[in-house]
């Protein structure tokens, strides 16, 4: 990555204007889920160590451009005191603002200030220059350690940028674009995608990217019905795409053009409804009845997809093998989780249903790289440009940032 990242700049009482991803669930006003914020430790500590005065910023929930007392990022602001005993956390009422500024103002080195949900207002999503301008008149430098959201070009994100320079990468943002950008431009072969969750329509333009980069993909979750049923295969009243029938067939000619193997389930864990109580039985997936759906992979599927596997360097997995939050129908992804937990090769988890996957599984520790990034990754294994990505400064152009040469 050619863009320059924390350990390139002295922050000796600098204010490090810092957009971090703690949008993280909130239940009763208590965090259920911390790891995004203990995702952003490592550069958070950095900074206080470099004696920085710390400014956060951050997106939380569904705000729609209006103060909403449930989206609130307060909770954030006492757990991430709790992760950092001995530091100074503030919370600003607002994100803009007189009392911002003055609490800004009053910020020593060593202490940190995070401000409240960027979304309470239309101009983070909009983009609008006088809003990010705003919020670039907080810090003296830029960094960007948010990468769940780089593929938004928001004011947070690519706005400011535009007024505070240099524009650097944190080192959750720098981790998540060497590891994955290394997999999707130099990976160490053999090298696999196992591609699944419910639907093919989110997915086209990263099943067309990495069949060109891939030496194998492997499609598993309703999608997979998608597939089957393009190829000739009765599968009951499993979710299917129909208006993506076409687009299925074409990524299966395209595989056969580029020498590519495609491989699909054999078998499923069938029920009538997709409910716990539901009796479930496994069949062939050329036997699914008429009245039937499937919700997971069978065993024949899961021993099939390890022997494809196992001689894997490189795996990059997105999306849940069946409907793993119904326990009868977690099998499938479960015991990919723990098989990938298993192996020598770099494994690379991406997508927010993956991530969650692992984490149940208890085997999230034991991956190559669980990215933070549901959508970010998402288009970043499409091959497209991510905005928040582009906006950081590159080493290249130092001469035009105002680091006073401490990056050099």
């Amino acid at each position: 990555m050619n863009k320059f990242t924390v350990r390139d700049i002295d922050f000796n009482g600098a204010r490090a204007l810092v957009r971090v991803d703690f949008n993280v669930p909130i239940k009763n006003g208590k965090i259920t889920d911390d790891t995004r914020i203990r995702a952003t430790l490592p550069t958070i500590k950095n900074l206080l160590e470099s004696r920085a005065r710390v400014i956060l910023m951050s997106h939380l929930g569904k705000a729609k451009g209006s103060p909403d007392p449930q989206f609130s990022l307060k909770p954030a602001a006492e757990r991430l005191g709790e992760l950092l005993p001995g530091v100074t956390v503030k919370f600003a009422p607002d994100c803009i603002g007189d009392e911002v500024k003055k609490m800004v103002d009053s910020l020593n080195a060593g202490e940190i200030l995070l401000l409240e949900n960027l979304r309470f207002h239309k101009g983070e999503e909009g983009n609008d220059p006088e809003f990010a301008k705003k919020l670039a008149a907080w810090g003296d430098i830029y960094v960007n350690d948010a990468f769940g959201t780089a593929h938004r070009a928001h004011a947070s994100t690519e706005g400011v940028t535009k007024f505070l320079s240099p524009a650097i990468a944190g080192f959750l943002m720098e981790k998540e674009i060497a590891i994955i950008g290394k997999a999707l431009s130099n990976p160490e072969r053999p090298f696999y995608a196992l591609i699944g969750g419910a639907k093919v329509s989110s997915k086209i333009e990263v099943l067309e990217n990495l069949l060109k980069i891939v030496d194998k993909l492997i499609i598993g979750g309703g999608m997979a019905f998608t597939f089957l049923k393009a190829q000739g295969v009765a599968v009951g009243k499993s979710l299917v795409e129909d208006d993506k029938l076409e687009v299925a067939k074409e990524i299966l000619k395209k595989a056969k053009e580029l020498k590519k193997e495609i491989v699909l389930p054999t078998d499923a864990v069938i029920a009538a409804e997709m409910k716990e109580e539901s009796p479930e039985k496994i069949v062939d997936i050329n036997s699914i009845p008429a009245d039937m759906a499937g919700y997971d992979i069978g065993p024949k599927s899961i021993e099939h997809f390890m022997s494809v596997l196992k001689d894997a360097k490189t795996i990059i997995w997105n999306g849940p093998m069946g409907v793993f939050e119904v326990n009868k129908f977690a099998k499938g992804t479960f015991d990919v989780a723990k098989l990938l937990a298993g192996m020598k090769a770099t494994t690379i988890v991406g997508g927010g249903d993956s991530v969650a996957a692992v984490e149940k599984a208890g085997v999230a520790d034991k991956m190559t790289h669980v990215s933070t990034g549901g959508g970010a990754s998402l288009e970043f294994m499409e091959g497209k440009i991510l905005p928040g990505v582009a906006a950081l400064t590159e080493r290249s152009s130092c001469g035009s940032c105002s680091c006073s040469g401490s990056c050099h």
